[in-house]
């Protein structure tokens, strides 16, 4: 709504402009005003005389451009209408001089609306005089022959979007936001302070050129990059914070400016996820299809729950291994021709070539949801979904798997059959390791060149075997042949099936090619084939630089310091540091981290450095890692398909060997079903959750679930059902755990549950085999219930676990991926029912949605790592680490609450000024019911406000009684309180709540 309300706004303002040229002369850029009551919407409308008609486009900094329609004007009155969004508006005004009101309207809504024509300065613009760092001679490209004007006069929204990235990838780390101070206090701060150097951009784009006091010239911008951030800050942080610094162009501003024809070089795509090197292979969900002839991309059009797309003969990899083969650097993304190896089903799923590997298309590569990515090219073979391998014990192809509600079937294959062990990655070779029946097996994929036709090959050292197995390889009619001794080529039911003999080693290799190939000189060339063994000792690293960060030292002015451990951004492999997980090896100055994009870093010096970090890609390649745990020395990693275990088997410090721990996962194609956080028990069990579809039933059992992997990584045991989004999971003092889920379908608001026992279900009827009843009763109600005001998105809870932290040692904290901060959580148990609250620690904000943390038992700090992906407040940088530390201040927030049958009982770690905690005055009570239904969250209903009566003290000062006749069990309780401690301080928050059970009054 407020999208349309904008452009709806500047339309108005479009037409009324251009109507008032008629009579007064309206050509030229009005800015525009609209008012709903609760905001306003700014933005220009560009009026333009052309052959007698009068042309605009409205210009808005949320929405883009539009061009107006159907416009009357007689002088005054002003008629027009426009399209957005597929529904038209109305707008009618009336122009008067250089000013526009009026209002526009649909069926359903009528607003006012105003705009005004800016007037020139008495005298010509005069532009402060200053002393830039560098002269223009020295950054000669940045003003020879620049449309300074030209660039200036078409400031829009694809400019505002690419000034976002710029100034988050630059600027953000010196300068801040309202909400975060930059590393830098000096720094310009752009929505509070007066410019020195000039508001104006073309002023703006000098200092950015030339350099000015602490701002250092920022040479590696392109002409349109600088001017793209002017944008950017112009509109997000001076229009409305910082009005009087808010520059108005008018023609006469930009007549004065140096005139040129260039804008400079061409601002370089901006496409992270295809530039970042993955190493030579790349595990992911991907559809294999020809770009010239496969089935057309299609999903469900709803409504809510979407129905099944019939996927029955799409070629989907859903635990894909993609692998290069041409030579060359830059990793997978940067080949020409490649294989897929479905590890689900032991079978090569297919080979392509063409210029580019896939189309991107996936929430955590191109950010987009409802997708998966696809190859891009020419396939040259492929099988279809099913086994690579017939069973060893019946020579049967047929699929016993999982088989959903939409026939397709889900999962690996049972272990007794084929077990995918994990990988090598030695030099530019990835050989894959894995069982059938109890066969070891060994391939090496790969490909050579004949008379410019690209032959796939498959290089295979087998085991000893009881029996005869069997291989498809293709479908009838792709060219194969073998070089090697005890294997057999045959055709079976349409497919080109090898036989391999049993009672010898077997060692041979495999020839593939579209249409008909002959193979005479290939095979005559293979009279030796590799033995694979020399690849799976352990190769030389790919990886051996070592990059080194600072450290950033946080404000200790409140109640906990953030320390900035600066990522390396800028890296020799281009990746995205999209930090996911934490943990930490025996030695607490070192961390590994995984990241969203597969990567996996070790950190050194976080404890006894120099205030430098030393930071090593220890591994990549890997499927949407978003968990990652140390055991003896292990370093495992939740990813979508499997659990790693990463094994360095040289002692370079990174992996040559990504062992399959466990790979029970079951897989689909949907965009939503992360797997989050890795938790261990004391017996050395593993824990991660799983989400379920986003507005689509569940199609296998794994969906929306809490999981056991047993010490050995041999099984794997659902512990509970019913989650939608459960972003990581906590392990409890007494065993018990507590998991997180997102407000959606089914879920009224964002749920902290607190799990005890097994196969007890929470909440989502969209999950799989759901309980018949729906309603409140059917589910295991959660700790709390969480508004969207207080946190877009909880994430991983922790406990703290460090006598550094003073009153909140041994207390709860909940993460927020949502907003950024980070809560503290209160919890008691009624009557056997677990209910609780959450309220946002002072003080912490950070430039990422925060996704895990762990103590260090070194330094006694909280370390927390989080990334920009999906969902969150917090996009100004892609990912951020920090260490937190509690400064020793007071504590201004309770550390517990406790619902009683006459009231709530707040307790403080410190001593309250008895004065202010006794005034009822002082606290606000609200209390309000959600309903839970198939719809998308849920609206606030029976909204009160109690009554506060009275306020008994404790006798320690440190706990008040807050007296409500009124109170009753509720969904929703916030207990706003503005008091003081004993020393003065201000105590000031709001706790917001769930209530199930009331306790015992005080005086029972």
């Amino acid at each position: 709504m407020r999208k349309k309300i904008s452009i709806v706004i500047t339309i108005f303002i479009l037409i009324f402009a251009l109507v008032a040229c008629e009579q007064n002369a309206v050509e030229g850029s009005w800015e525009y005003t609209a008012d709903t009551g609760k905001n306003q919407f700014t933005g220009i409308m560009k009026l333009k005389k052309e052959s007698g008609e009068y042309k605009g486009i409205f210009r808005s900094f949320e929405t883009g451009d539009y061009p107006m329609e159907n416009i009357s004007f007689n002088g005054k009155n002003f008629k027009g209408e426009f399209v957005m969004y597929d529904e038209r508006y109305f707008i009618e005004g009336i122009f008067e001089g250089a000013k526009f009101t009026g209002t526009f309207s649909t069926d359903k809504i009528k607003m006012p609306m105003t705009a005004v024509l800016p007037a020139e300065a008495a005298e010509p613009f005069q532009p402060p005089a200053v002393q830039y760092i560098l002269n223009e001679k020295e950054v000669k490209e940045a003003f020879d022959n620049i449309d300074h004007e030209g660039i200036i006069d078409n400031f829009n929204l694809p400019a505002y979007q690419r000034g976002e990235r710029v100034y988050n990838n630059v600027c953000i780390n010196c300068h801040g936001t309202p909400d975060v101070e930059g590393s830098i206090p000096m720094s310009h701060k752009f929505w509070s302070q007066p410019f020195k150097a000039g508001s104006d951009p073309f002023a703006m784009y000098q200092t950015i050129s030339k350099g000015y006091g602490s701002m250092p010239p920022q040479l590696t911008l392109t002409p349109q990059e600088k001017y793209d951030v002017v944008v950017y800050i112009r509109e997000k942080y001076i229009r409305k914070n910082n009005p009087s610094q808010y520059f108005t162009v008018t023609p006469g501003y930009l007549s004065q400016l140096p005139k040129g024809n260039s804008r400079g070089p061409e601002v370089k795509p901006y496409h992270p996820w295809s530039d970042m090197n993955y190493g030579n292979f790349f595990i992911n969900t991907y559809e294999l299809a020809d770009s010239a002839t496969g089935i057309p991309r299609y999903h469900s059009p709803g409504p809510t729950p979407f129905p099944d797309e019939d996927y029955r003969k799409n070629n989907f990899a859903y635990k894909g291994i993609a692998v290069r083969l041409d030579k060359g650097s830059g990793g997978v993304s940067a080949g020409k021709s490649w294989i897929l190896f479905d590890h689900d089903l032991m079978r090569m799923a297919g080979g392509w070539t063409g210029n580019g590997f896939i189309d991107w298309e996936g929430i955590l590569l191109n950010d987009n949801h409802e997708t998966y990515p696809r190859n891009v090219g020419s396939v040259h073979f492929e099988t279809p979904v099913g086994p690579g391998w017939a069973n060893p014990s019946t020579g049967s192809f047929d699929d016993p798997r999982f088989t959903a509600r939409d026939s397709r079937k889900f999962g690996p294959l049972p272990k007794s059959w084929a077990d995918y062990k994990g990988l090598y990655y030695h030099n530019d070779k990835v050989i894959i390791s894995y069982n059938v029946g109890k066969t070891k097996v060994l391939e090496l994929p790969g490909m050579e060149e004949k008379n410019g036709q690209t032959v796939f090959t498959r290089t295979f050292n087998i085991g000893l075997s009881s029996q005869t197995l069997k291989l498809r390889v293709a479908m009838t009619g792709t060219s194969v042949a073998v070089a090697g001794r005890g294997v057999n080529v045959e055709e079976q039911n349409g497919f080109v099936v090898l036989k391999i003999s049993p009672s010898t080693k077997s060692i041979f290799k495999v020839f593939i090619a579209k249409g008909k190939t002959d193979f005479t000189q290939m095979l005559a060339r293979s009279t030796t084939i590799e033995e694979l063994d020399q690849y799976i000792k352990g190769g030389p690293a790919h990886y051996p630089e070592i990059i080194k960060t600072g450290i950033i030292k946080g404000k200790e002015d409140g109640l906990i310091a953030a320390d900035e451990l600066t990522p390396p951004y800028n890296n020799p492999w281009q990746s995205r540091i999209k930090l996911s997980g934490i943990d930490y090896m025996k030695d607490p100055d070192v961390a590994v981290v995984c990241t969203a994009d597969g990567d996996v870093w070790k950190i050194a010096g976080l404890i006894n450095g120099d205030g430098l970090l030393s930071w090593k890609r220890i591994a990549t390649g890997l499927f949407q890692p978003l968990g990652i745990k140390v055991l003896n020395e292990k370093i495992y990693v939740t990813c979508r398909d499997q659990l790693v275990r990463l094994q360095d088997l040289n002692g370079d410090e990174e992996t040559d060997y990504y062992e399959s721990f466990n790979h029970d996962h079951q897989v689909t194609d949907h965009f939503h079903e992360f797997a989050m956080g890795l938790q261990a028990d004391k017996a050395g069990n593993l824990y991660y959750a799983k989400s379920g579809r986003h507005a689509r039933e569940a199609l296998i059992p794994q969906h929306g679930t809490l999981l056991k992997v047993s010490k050995d990584g041999s099984s794997t045991e659902i512990i509970a059902t019913g989650f939608r989004a459960a972003n990581g999971v906590c392990l409890n003092p007494d065993g018990s755990f507590i998991v997180t889920d997102q407000q959606g379908y089914w879920n009224p608001m964002n749920r902290i549950n607190w799990i005890k026992g097994k196969k007890k279900f929470y909440g989502n009827m969209w999950g799989y085999n759901p309980p018949k009843d729906s309603t409140a009763a059917g589910m295991e109600q959660p700790l709390v219930w969480v508004d969207m005001e207080f946190d877009r998105s909880p994430s991983e809870l922790l406990w703290v676990n460090s006598k550094k932290w003073g009153p909140l040692d041994k207390h709860l904290l909940s993460l927020s991926y949502g907003f950024g901060k980070i809560q503290l959580v209160l919890s008691e148990e009624v009557n056997g029912q677990r209910q609780g609250g959450v309220i946002d620690i002072p003080g912490l904000k950070f430039l990422t949605g925060v996704m895990r943390g762990r103590f260090n038992t070194g330094d006694g700090n909280l370390y927390v790592c989080g990334m920009s992906a999906w969902g969150t407040n917090q996009m100004m940088k892609g990912g951020a680490l920090y260490r937190l530390r509690y400064t020793g201040k007071p504590l201004p927030l309770p550390v517990a609450s406790n619902a009683k049958q006459d009231g709530i009982l707040l307790s403080f770690a410190d001593e309250l000024d008895e004065k202010a905690a006794v005034d009822t005055s002082n606290y606000k009570v609200k209390t309000w019911e959600i309903k839970r239904s198939g719809k998308y969250g849920s609206e606030r209903y029976n909204i009160q406000t109690l009554s506060v009566t009275g306020i008994q003290i404790s006798a320690d000062k440190k706990s008040v009684k807050l007296q409500i006749p009124t109170i009753l069990p509720v969904d929703i309780m916030t207990i706003e309180y503005d008091i003081k401690d004993a020393g003065q301080r201000p105590f000031k928050g709001t706790l917001q709540q769930t209530v199930y059970q009331l306790g015992p009054d005080s005086r029972r």
